[in-house]
């Protein structure tokens, strides 16, 4: 889960801070024509959703190579 709202954490500050750049992301260009009120909403409850998402879901396992104790073999 921690992918996840990352990733809606992050589209949703791009779409906060790119039309302030004269640059918008065309697949989610309908938001604005909803009107001023619903498209903040909108925006920031995917920051807001993506924040909590990241910070309750659990860390991500990395894998580890697992070492075997080395047997001496002195005779």
């Amino acid at each position: 889960m921690k992918k996840i709202g990352g990733y809606l954490a992050v589209v949703g500050i791009a779409l906060i801070v790119l039309p302030y750049l004269g640059l918008t992301i065309r697949f989610l260009g309908w938001i604005d024509e909803l009107g001023t009120l619903p498209a903040w909403a909108i925006k920031i409850g995917l920051v807001v959703v993506g924040a909590v998402l990241f910070f309750m879901g659990k860390p991500e396992v990395e894998e580890t190579e697992l070492e075997l104790p080395k047997e001496d073999t002195a005779e």
